[in-house]
């Protein structure tokens, strides 16, 4: 078995949503083809020092803020790849073709206007059109009256609902999700279904861990996520390819006030861009902790309550 060969990418990506991808120069295996900027991490270096030399190096820019957010493991001919992708979300100077390579500037909502792409960097796409907070109804507490009315106000700032309300029927919960969709649709949302087996007319399914433990395969759905609580939750949610997994509870919550929350420590070591798929930090959180969740490895928040105030 070959030797994984440690490399760092950076996901530049501005305040609009657009992101970066450089072509691969001339002399380097798959030249010509896209990929996120970055290269092989050096002996004794950390992944943040690699990223800050490569990104210098390839295209002159100072790196002052990244943080951790996914990693892939990928065999190709010439080797096989452990990248370590970081959100870069700060930098300083303009491209510069050091390498001689090109650029452009893309946008998540839209198909690439390049190609070929490195087969290693296609996933990411998925993930990059991702929100940074997903909201989590709570309707049967709150009015249902509330949670509509707080999405009409914004729909563009609701970009992924999880319907959950499980003292109501199907029924009634298709009814809310139904209402939702026809609200955040138009604006690029997805609304999801908690705790059912059939994602309907809707954008997928949100699992809980016994329904995720439960399954061997996929479940239809063009989207379908998960609630974790732990490593052996969340490596069941990799191995049955799920998109996102919420982990948490991160802060005391009062949905769950007789368990002890996970903090932030335990949070950063079973998050910490660890994993292939996005991961949310959930509990007692609210977009303001959106930065802090980031730090430690997170995709970005998920909100129950705070998301309707």
């Amino acid at each position: 078995m070959r030797k994984w060969t440690q490399v760092v990418a950076g996901v530049l990506v501005r305040p609009d949503g657009g992101f970066f991808l450089s072509s691969r120069p001339e002399g380097k295996p798959y030249a010509g083809y896209w990929e996120f900027p970055g290269g092989k991490i050096e002996a004794g270096e950390t992944p943040y020092a690699a990223l800050c030399r490569e990104l210098d190096e390839e295209l002159g820019l100072t790196v002052t803020h990244a943080t951790p957010w996914l990693t892939q493991h990928f065999h190709y001919e010439h080797a096989d790849v452990r990248l370590d992708f970081h959100r870069v979300t700060g930098w300083s100077g303009e491209p510069q073709a050091r390498e001689g390579q090109t650029w452009a500037w893309q946008r998540a909502a839209d198909a690439l206007s390049v190609s070929p792409v490195l087969p290693a960097n296609t996933p990411i796409f998925r993930a990059l059109s991702l929100p940074a907070t997903l909201a989590i109804t709570c309707a049967q507490e709150l009015g249902r009256d509330t949670v509509i009315a707080r999405v009409a106000a914004d729909p563009a700032a609701f970009g992924l609902i999880v319907v959950r309300e499980p003292g109501w029927s199907t029924a009634q919960q298709h009814a809310l999700a139904a209402e939702l969709a026809a609200l955040t649709r138009p604006h690029g949302g997805r609304v999801l279904l908690a705790g059912a087996s059939d994602a309907g007319p809707f954008d997928g399914l949100h699992l809980n861990s016994r329904q995720l433990h439960a399954l061997d395969a996929r479940p239809a759905g063009d989207w379908v996520g998960a609630s974790v609580h732990g490593q052996a939750d969340i490596e069941q949610a990799v191995g049955l390819g799920l998109d996102y997994v919420m982990l948490g509870h991160v802060l005391p919550t009062p949905s769950h006030p007789d368990l002890p929350p996970l903090g932030w420590d335990r949070f950063t070591e079973l998050a910490g861009g660890r994993w292939p798929l996005p991961v949310y930090a959930l509990g007692g959180l609210s977009v303001t902790d959106l930065d802090r969740a980031r730090e430690a490895g997170a995709h970005g928040v998920a909100c129950m309550r705070s998301a309707w105030r």
